[in-house]
């Protein structure tokens, strides 16, 4: 799954300015970070539903999509 979120789905975001990290997979949960305008996005949920069907579609694998937002270093004060 690691490769899959590295090299399917993070270019893909990339083109919109967004950038995703995989965390974890256990237990059917893909845990993903997602960075850049991913971070701070107003219909993220639409882009987990999103890759919840590429999952499975090109994998298989029915999971769900827990969303961790890293903001930028200076949103931090």
């Amino acid at each position: 799954m690691e490769n899959y979120v590295k090299n399917v789905l993070a270019p893909k975001l990339q083109g919109d300015g967004g950038w995703i990290d995989f965390v974890s997979f256990e237990f059917g949960v893909l845990t993903v970070s997602f960075r850049g305008e991913c971070s701070k996005c107003l219909i993220l949920d639409r882009c987990i539903d999103w890759i919840k069907q590429e999952i499975k579609r090109d994998l298989g694998i029915d999971c769900e999509i827990e969303a961790i937002r890293k903001k930028p270093f200076f949103w931090d004060t």
